[in-house]
Parts: C-alpha cells; sequence; structure tokens
C-alpha cells in the first residue's frame, strides 16, 4: 500500500509539471538565462600566478570559508529563484560569468537549494589575466548536451576570456549557446571598444561556423558583454537589431534593446542604468514557426530581494563587497533570462 502511494504520488507531481509548461496539451516552454556571479573564488590560492590571492583567508578581501559558503547559498537561492509557471524546474540553460573554476560551479550546483535539479556543469580554464572564466549550467532533464568548443579571441592584445560554444538539443531541436565576457571598459569606453568589437566579431563567426554545417541550428549568444544592446559591438558587428521583425534566419535579434529603452538594466554606474547582461538569438529562435522553438518573453531578473536597500545604492544589485566592506549580498549584476515556446501538434 504504502509504495502504490508513493507511485501515485509522483505520478500526480509529474503530471502537474507537465500541466504546468504545457496547459493546453500542446505548448511547451523552456528558459535560457544568464548570470554574471561577481567574483566566484574559492578560498584556496591556487593559481601560479597568483591572480586569487585577494581572494584568500589572508588576503585583502579576507575571504575565508564563511564568507565563500555564504555567497555560495546566496547564489544558489538566487538561482532557484529563476522559475515561472510554465517552467518550474528553472531554466534549461545557464550560462555565468566570473568563475575562479569548474570547482566553485561544482560546490554552486550541490548547495540544498540546486540539488534536486541535478545541474550538469560545463567549464574551461581561460587565459583572463584577473583568473576568473566563464561557464555553463545545464539540467540534463530539458538540454541534451553534444560538445563543447572553446575559442580564442586572437585579435585582442591581452589575455581575455575565451568564448565556449556549447551544442545540444531541447526537445529535440539542435542549440548552440556561445557564452562570454567580454573585455571591460578600463581606460573609458570609447577608447576600449574595439577590443568588445573584436569578441563580436569572433562570436560571430562562431555562429557563421555553425550555421555553415547546421544551417537549422538556433544560435544564442549571451554574456556580461561589457557593452549595451545599442553600442557599436552589439549593433554594428553582431548586427542584432532591436526588433524581431524582418530578422533574417542567420541574423541575430536582441530582445533587451528595448528593455534599455524602458529605463530596466542590469548594473548600475554613476546613477545610470546599464544593460550588459543580454541574451541574443538568431533569427531561427526569434521568428520560426509555431511547432519550433521561438521567442516568447525576455526579462531583467531584478528581483526584490536581489536589490539594496539602503543608502545612495538603494534599488541597485546588492553586491558581495562594497568600498571594501562584506556586504552578504548576491552579485553586482542582476541575472536575465529569455523564454522560447513551441507548439506541438495534438493526436
Amino acid at each position: 500500500m504504502k509504495r502504490l502511494f508513493t507511485f501515485a504520488f509522483v505520478l500526480i507531481a509529474f503530471s502537474t509539471i507537465l500541466s504546468a509548461q504545457n496547459p493546453e496539451g500542446r505548448r511547451q516552454m523552456v528558459g535560457i538565462a544568464f548570470y554574471n556571479l561577481e567574483n566566484l573564488f574559492d578560498t584556496i590560492p591556487n593559481n601560479p600566478e597568483g591572480r586569487d590571492l585577494e581572494f584568500t583567508p589572508g588576503g585583502q578581501k579576507q575571504w575565508d570559508s564563511r564568507k565563500y559558503n555564504s555567497k555560495l547559498h546566496n547564489l544558489a537561492y538566487a538561482i532557484s529563484q529563476f522559475t515561472t509557471p510554465a517552467t518550474p524546474m528553472g531554466p534549461a540553460i545557464i550560462g555565468v560569468s566570473e568563475i575562479e573554476n569548474r570547482s566553485v560551479l561544482e560546490d554552486l550546483v550541490s548547495q540544498p537549494e540546486l540539488r534536486p535539479w541535478n545541474l550538469q556543469v560545463v567549464h574551461h580554464d581561460s587565459p583572463d589575466a584577473r583568473g576568473v572564466d566563464v561557464g555553463l549550467l545545464y539540467n540534463p532533464k530539458m538540454f541534451k548536451f553534444e560538445n563543447v568548443t572553446n575559442h580564442r579571441a586572437t585579435a585582442i592584445p591581452f589575455r581575455t576570456r575565451d568564448q565556449m560554444c556549447v551544442v545540444g538539443t531541447i526537445g529535440g531541436e539542435r542549440i548552440a549557446v556561445i557564452v562570454n565576457h567580454w573585455p571591460s571598459r578600463l581606460g573609458g569606453q570609447e577608447k576600449s571598444s574595439p577590443n568588445r568589437e573584436a569578441a563580436a566579431a569572433l562570436s560571430k563567426q562562431i555562429a557563421d561556423s555553425l550555421w555553415r554545417v547546421d544551417p537549422n541550428i538556433g544560435v544564442i549568444i549571451m554574456g556580461d558583454l561589457n557593452d549595451d544592446p545599442m553600442d557599436k559591438s552589439c549593433a554594428k558587428v553582431l548586427g542584432a537589431k532591436r526588433d524581431a521583425e524582418g530578422v533574417g534566419e542567420h541574423e541575430f535579434f536582441n530582445p533587451f534593446w528595448r528593455k534599455l529603452d524602458a529605463g530596466i538594466g542590469t548594473l548600475a554606474y554613476k546613477s545610470q542604468w546599464n544593460l550588459f547582461d543580454q541574451i541574443i538569438i538568431s533569427g531561427g529562435l526569434a521568428n520560426g514557426p509555431d511547432n519550433r522553438w521561438h521567442f516568447y518573453r525576455a526579462d531583467v531578473l531584478n528581483k526584490d530581494f536581489l536589490k539594496d536597500t539602503e543608502g545612495n545604492r538603494q534599488g541597485y544589485p546588492r553586491r558581495t563587497f562594497a568600498a571594501g566592506s562584506f556586504l552578504n549580498g548576491f552579485s553586482d549584476h542582476f541575472p536575465t533570462e529569455i523564454l522560447l515556446i513551441r507548439y506541438l501538434k495534438t493526436k
């Protein structure tokens, strides 16, 4: 009797999830997210060049196990809230940046808040001078991993993050996700722009290479681009359009352009909002037919618990440190997410 009750409970729970994802019996929805985790370093001085000494118990930030574990808990809780009624198990894919190594991601997905999702980790060590990489988390129940390639921005005259291209399928449809963290604005936006333009050119080159092999693959370019949607790297080099209408299958649509137009950003600098954390999609995903994955909605996940509540940073992302003080926050960036939808024929 107990086993029958357990089976019935599981069946009802599974049916509830399916119903939430597909209330009409033929609608499916999937989330794709990005989150800059703001210097997710462990406490071990394991970089041969000493690039991580700031984040050690004896370093400037006195980064000990208590602070590290608190940050892991905070980030895990934040990611656990990336849910909607149609996506109760969270996004299929979460791109991340500002991570020290694979082990910090393994620690993150092992947190109690995320353990039920069984998130898998894709990571690659980059040559970045600060010692931070990009990575990707995915739910194997939704995303079937095929392969990963990593691409170096050789046109940029210093060591920066490699671009990670992860290919797999969601519901049988092939999708490639290019995870980025483009060079910063150090030295000023105009002077540093050529470095981000070179990074954008590399992303476009990767996309073109994917389409030569599989013209039907959907391509998503995501990351902390350190530029806004209307800046040259995004609008000119990538050619990512503000509106989806008329975007060709092998061109790009940037659904976050209108968000910034409406005054919504992911980080603030000198009382001005920027939207650096973008998820840009190919035209095939922007304007696809109803029976294939296509764009439904874009969101900046600026939830109240992620915001600072005091002083002149009220309403801004609650970061881990500010002015040298440990704030026990989340990140200096808000996460972003898009939802894709498709309709399947009923029998």
